[in-house]
């Protein structure tokens, strides 16, 4: 049975961290390219940062570069997102998402909100 659990979300001030955690279960990981989506209320569903099998290669929204930062342990089926300097715009749930080809798999999600 595949799980993708999300963790780490919360309630923070404008300016500081949160760390998000995505576990998995029930598929090879290692072989999976991981993503992280965020949905906020009444937006669609945007693309926000996504790293390679390996972890060798990542990539970034634009609205997040030189903020946020995707990396994973292989070792232990998890891949995180450093968020930094969070805005109120950052507010939103945050998805992972494994794409272990031809199969894709979303978790439930994790409320971050960002506000004084």
């Amino acid at each position: 049975q595949v799980q993708l659990v999300e963790s780490g979300g919360g309630l923070v001030q404008p300016g500081g961290s949160l760390r998000l955690s995505c576990t998995a279960s029930g598929f090879t990981f290692s072989r999976a390219e991981m993503k992280w989506y965020r949905q906020a209320s009444g937006k669609e569903r945007e693309l926000v940062a996504s790293i390679s099998s390996s972890g060798g290669s990542t990539r970034y929204a634009d609205s997040v570069k030189g903020r946020f930062t995707v990396s994973r342990d292989n070792s232990k089926n998890t891949v995180y997102l450093q968020m930094n300097s969070l805005k109120p715009e950052d507010t939103a749930t945050y998805l992972c998402n494994a794409i272990a080809v031809p199969d894709s798999y979303w978790g439930q999600g994790t409320q971050v909100t960002v506000s004084s």
